[in-house]
C-alpha cells in the first residue's frame, strides 16, 4: 500500500498576530522604524519651545495680566467690528469684543486704561447710530489678582498630569504610565511654545485648550495602551517591537476617525466661531496634531525603551498556589 506524501495542515490560530500569514490587504506599518529620530526630533523641538517661553516669555491676555471687564447690551442686533471701531475711535486701546449667547449681549475686554469715569467713557463709546447701549457692569482686574490665577493655572495642569500618572499605572502599567505622561508634557510644552514663539495672545480659553488637549492626548494614549496590553498576552512568537506596530496599526483606523471628527468640528470654531473662540480654536489644532503623533511615538518609544515586555502584562502566579509533586 502506498503511503500518502500529503502533509497535515497547519491548524490555524486565530491568536497569532495578523502580521504572521495575516491576509494581503492588512499590511502591518512599521511605525517604531522611526522611534530615534522621531526621538530626536521631539527632543530638540521641545527643547526649542522651552526656550521660547523662557527667553521671549508669553504673550498673556487680560486674565493674567489684569484690566477693564464690562457687559453691554445693545436693543438690536450688532457686529463686533462696529463696537471695536467705536471703542477705538473713542480712544480705548487694544479693545476685544465678545458676543454672550446672542448679538445684542457682548463682553469687552480691554488693558488698564488711563483716564478717570471710565464707566460714563465706556457708556458714550459703545453708542451707535439707531441702536441703543447700556453698561450692565464694569469689573476690573488688577495684575495682583492675574498673577495669581496664572499662578492656578500652571498648578492645575501640573495636578493634571500627576493624577494621569496615577490613572494610568493602576489601569495598566508603570512604563506605559510614565511615557503617557511624558507624552502629555511634550504635548502642553509644544502646544504653549508654538504660542511663544509666535507671540500668539494667551488667555483662559488658549488655557482651557490645553487642558482638553491633555484629555483628548490621555484618551488616544490608553485606546493605544490597551491594545498593546491585549497582543502581549495573546501574541506569540513576536518582538515587543512587532507587537507595538501591530497595535498601532490596528489602532490606526480609529485615531483617523477621532482625529477628523474633531479636526472639522475644530476647524469650524476656527472660521466660525468669531474673536471669542479663534485662539482656542488654534490651541486645539495645534494639539489635535502634535496629541496624535505624541501617541505614537513619545508614550510607545519611551515604554520600549524602559523594556516593555510580555512579561509586563502575565498575571504571575503566587508561589503558595504553585502546584508541587505529591509524594506518597
Amino acid at each position: 500500500m502506498q503511503k500518502s506524501t500529503a502533509q497535515n495542515p497547519v491548524p490555524s490560530n486565530d491568536n497569532q498576530p495578523r502580521e504572521y500569514g495575516r491576509r494581503g490587504d492588512e499590511p502591518v506599518i512599521r511605525f517604531m522604524r522611526f522611534k530615534t529620530p522621531a526621538a530626536i526630533f521631539s527632543l530638540v523641538f521641545s527643547l526649542v519651545c522651552l526656550a521660547a517661553i523662557f527667553t521671549k516669555g508669553l504673550n498673556l491676555g487680560l486674565d493674567f495680566t489684569g484690566g477693564v471687564s464690562a457687559e453691554i447690551n445693545y436693543t438690536q442686533p450688532v457686529e463686533q467690528k462696529q463696537v471695536m471701531n467705536a471703542l477705538e475711535e473713542a480712544g480705548f486701546k487694544e479693545p476685544v469684543v465678545q458676543f454672550l449667547g446672542n448679538q445684542r449681549d457682548l463682553i469687552i475686554r480691554m488693558p488698564a486704561q488711563e483716564g478717570e469715569d471710565l464707566a460714563s467713557r465706556l457708556n458714550t463709546a459703545v453708542q451707535l447710530p439707531n441702536n441703543t447701549a447700556s453698561v450692565q457692569k464694569v469689573d476690573a482686574v488688577g495684575s495682583q489678582v492675574g498673577n495669581e490665577l496664572y499662578i492656578r493655572s500652571v498648578g492645575a495642569v501640573a495636578l493634571a498630569l500627576i493624577l494621569m500618572l496615577v490613572y494610568v499605572t493602576i489601569r495598566f502599567e508603570f512604563k506605559l504610565a510614565v511615557g503617557a505622561v511624558i507624552s502629555l508634557l511634550h504635548d502642553t510644552i509644544v502646544t504653549v511654545g508654538i504660542f511663544a514663539i509666535f507671540g500668539w495672545p494667551f488667555d483662559l480659553t488658549v488655557l482651557a485648550a490645553v487642558l482638553a488637549l491633555i484629555g483628548y492626548s490621555l484618551n488616544d494614549s490608553i485606546v493605544v495602551a490597551d491594545r498593546i496590553r491585549e497582543n502581549f498576552r495573546k501574541i506569540r512568537g513576536a518582538d515587543p517591537v512587532e507587537v507595538v506596530d501591530i497595535s498601532l496599526t490596528e489602532t490606526l483606523r480609529r485615531t483617523i476617525m477621532t482625529v477628523t471628527t474633531v479636526l472639522l468640528v475644530d476647524l469650524a470654531m476656527l472660521f466660525l466661531g468669531g474673536d471669542g473662540l479663534f485662539w482656542f480654536a488654534v490651541a486645539m489644532l495645534v494639539g489635535l496634531f502634535v496629541g496624535t503623533y505624541s501617541s505614537i511615538y513619545i508614550g510607545t518609544s519611551y515604554a520600549l525603551w524602559r523594556g516593555l515586555n510580555r512579561q509586563d502584562f502575565v498575571v504571575q502566579v503566587k508561589p503558595e498556589f504553585e502546584e508541587t509533586d505529591i509524594v506518597p
